[in-house]
């Protein structure tokens, strides 16, 4: 709900999706005729060579090299934290879901309960800034009242299900998604919550950007207290931050919460009911309506001890406070002038280095979105997406499937019988392109167009029961975890599936217009990452049917260890920021997905051309053009806040070294641009990691 907020709990990743297989054996895009006829009519080059820095050699730094003139004369506008390729494609997006929901708005005499009489008067409300401004918080008085009448912790089980419910952020986090050991059944899953900075580290390290950010925190917390009418603002200020201070201090770290062994700790509710003798959680899940689930997979078990002992030892009154605040600071956005200029300070301007917030009819665009995504889905498909690029892209995934084959029998490091297993994977994934054969059913929201807040609670609540109601049931295998409206993609471990929205297959990603090796560098290159990450360091770990089991043997697990260390020690060495570099380790999966992505998204291109030559487009071969196409997508500027924030949170490098970070590694770069010993895109052969 709130735009400035981080991803609290990246951890909860998608698991929904579909199983239709591809075969291995599928032919590949271009025949022999079909490259003739690209040779004798070439498409455009597809890349913006006005970006180009030739000042710089793309031996040395070849992220600057294709985008250094942008870099450099590029604005981050003044309600980003950053700004890119990605960035420019979002918005591009967000304005066609403007004009589909303002003519929504304006629509006379809808029907109510339709499609369009939600989008419109959910849209109206978050417009209707007098009315907004006329209530204050009374909004939120509910749920404000439900805390004050808190008698005893006895009743926090119920108390906290109920916020679980609306989204409020509470000391732990539940939900229902596939079992990882058991992917043909839903279980609730458990995880540690409750901490308003973006993460632990930022309630510890004491340089000096760190100690101002907690300050600026102390100081909003004060301000909601005090908007709310709170005794003592600035007594409970100091108590929250030192009681969130107290659960980060148990919180695991961001690389042990990948590790997806260690994250996977099933007990029974009578089982969990003795790790928390104080919290009982048969009267939680009860109250959540979950209690069906065959189990709870705990992810930080002895986090949940020690949370245990911390609302054991906390005065009531101080958590009363803190759930005070929880509610205030999810709904700030949505209320009055003060609360909602209070938030965006804070997560804006102070996390991200904000100069102003976003044009409120952007953040009501996002507010129709979050609630009525698939609504919205369906116009924009109809509107923005052809059934001619579909097909094209099915066929460029379909080529990189059928060289991931190739490239696993080929690969030197590992035995027959853990190629088997890999194989047995690749044959089982499931491709999604597009958007869904099925949309989803949103009956069960009242929008009324005078009640923001309550519109936003009800979606809450509506999406929290679609969850919630899929225990006991067998798995929806046609559900989407983005809306097709949503710039990016992702891979499933438990679905073993890789989905790719619409709105990514725009230029620079997908250019219908442009040269097949410049897209097969750009969205060959997206699609390359999501195949692989079924096979980096966590993926690797689930087999073809979504089950999280070990099939490796112990050399050649061994041998995968080897060179993913290496490339983690690699990204490990990358500062953007003084003092702060990148965590290879947290990074790990993401630069996995880039590097095997890339290479095996050049040996497709190579395989499309059915043994033809492909032409020089303005000066550049088409091994050019690949890596061209790949390094234009990742141009990015950032804010310094912003960027701080994503080396110690995000699991996916900045932008410069998905380029340079990967590039380097590749011998096909090398012989591309004429790479030497002494350049400074440089790597010794022994020193090159070659995974997939």
């Amino acid at each position: 709900m709130n735009s400035m907020k981080f991803l609290r709990n990246s951890w909860a990743t998608s698991t929904l999706g579909a199983c239709l297989l591809l075969g291995c054996t599928a032919s590949t895009r271009n025949t022999a005729q079909d490259a003739a006829a690209q040779t004798a009519k070439p498409r455009a080059l597809g890349v913006e060579t006005k970006n180009f820095d030739t000042g710089v050699r793309p031996q040395d730094d070849f992220f600057r090299y294709v985008n250094g003139t942008w870099l450099k004369t590029a604005q981050i506008p003044a309600d980003k934290g950053r700004y890119g390729s990605f960035i420019e494609l979002r918005d591009k997006s967000e304005a066609a879901l403007r004009a589909i929901i303002e003519e929504a708005a304006a629509a006379p005499d809808k029907k109510s309960g339709s499609d369009p009489q939600k989008v419109g008067d959910l849209y109206q409300s978050f417009m209707d800034t007098a009315r907004i401004q006329s209530l204050g918080f009374e909004p939120v008085r509910p749920e404000l009242n439900r805390v004050a009448a808190l008698k005893d912790k006895q009743e926090l089980p119920e108390l906290l299900a109920s916020f679980v419910r609306l989204g409020v952020q509470t000391p732990l986090v539940s939900f229902v998604m596939q079992d990882a050991k058991q992917a043909d059944r839903y279980i609730v899953y458990a995880g540690q919550s409750g901490l308003g900075l973006p993460d632990r580290d930022y309630y510890f390290k004491q340089e000096p950007r760190f100690v101002e950010t907690r300050t600026a925190y102390l100081s909003y917390i004060e301000t909601l207290l005090r908007l709310a009418g709170e005794k003592d603002p600035a007594g409970g200020a100091k108590a929250i931050l030192a009681l969130e201070t107290s659960l980060a201090e148990k919180h695991w770290d961001r690389v042990r919460n990948r590790d997806r062994e260690a994250t996977y700790n099933l007990k029974s509710v009578a089982e969990l009911d003795k790790l928390t003798p104080g919290f009982s959680w048969s009267r939680y899940l009860k109250a959540l309506g979950e209690d069906k689930t065959p189990g709870v997979v705990v992810r930080q078990p002895d986090y949940f001890q020690a949370l245990d002992t911390v609302l054991a030892s906390t005065p009531l009154p101080t958590l009363k406070t803190y759930l005070t605040f929880k509610v205030l600071d999810e709904y700030a956005p949505l209320l009055s002038s003060p609360f909602e200029e209070a938030n965006f300070v804070f997560y804006g301007k102070t996390l991200q280095g904000l100069q102003e917030n976003r044009p409120r009819w952007k953040r009501g665009v996002e507010t129709v979105d979050n609630a009525l995504g698939e609504v919205l889905g369906k116009l924009y498909v109809e509107r923005h997406f052809t059934p001619e690029s579909k097909a094209r892209m099915q066929e460029l995934v379909k080529n990189l499937q059928v060289t991931f084959k190739q490239g696993i029998d080929q690969l030197e490091w590992m035995s027959p019988a853990t190629k088997a297993q890999a194989q047995a994977k690749l044959a089982k994934f499931n491709v999604k392109i597009g958007y869904p054969e099925k949309w989803k059913d949103y009956s069960a929201l009242t929008v009324d167009k005078n009640d923001l807040v309550g519109n936003v609670k009800r979606s809450s609540e509506v999406e929290f029961r679609r969850n919630a109601d899929k225990l006991g049931k067998p798995i929806d295998r046609l559900e989407w975890g983005m809306t097709p409206q949503t710039v990016n993609a992702y891979y499933s471990s438990t679905m073993n599936e890789i989905v790719f929205p619409a709105a990514i297959l725009q230029p620079p990603f997908f250019n219908p217009e442009a040269d097949d090796a410049t897209n097969y560098g750009a969205i060959g290159g997206v699609i390359g990452h999501e195949i692989s990450h079924g096979f980096d360091d966590q993926g690797s770990r689930s087999d073809g049917d979504g089950n999280l089991r070990d099939w490796w043997t112990a050399e050649d697990k061994s041998a995968f260890q080897q060179r993913t260390g290496m490339l983690a020690d690699q990204y490990s060495t990358f500062s953007p920021l003084q003092g702060l570099n990148v965590n290879g380790k947290l990074t790990l999966g993401e630069n996995i997905g880039d590097l095997s992505g890339l290479t095996v998204a050049f040996k497709a291109y190579k395989l499309s051309l059915g043994n033809q030559k492909a032409p020089v487009i303005e000066g550049f071969t088409d091994d050019q053009r690949f890596f061209l196409g790949w390094a234009q997508v990742w141009r990015t500027l950032n804010r310094d806040d912003a960027l701080r924030q994503q080396l110690l949170t995000d699991p996916h490098s900045p932008g410069e070294y998905r380029v340079n970070g990967v590039v380097r590694n590749m011998p096909e770069f090398y012989s591309a641009f004429g790479v030497k010993e002494g350049d400074g895109a440089y790597l010794s052969p022994d020193k090159r990691v070659k995974i997939w």
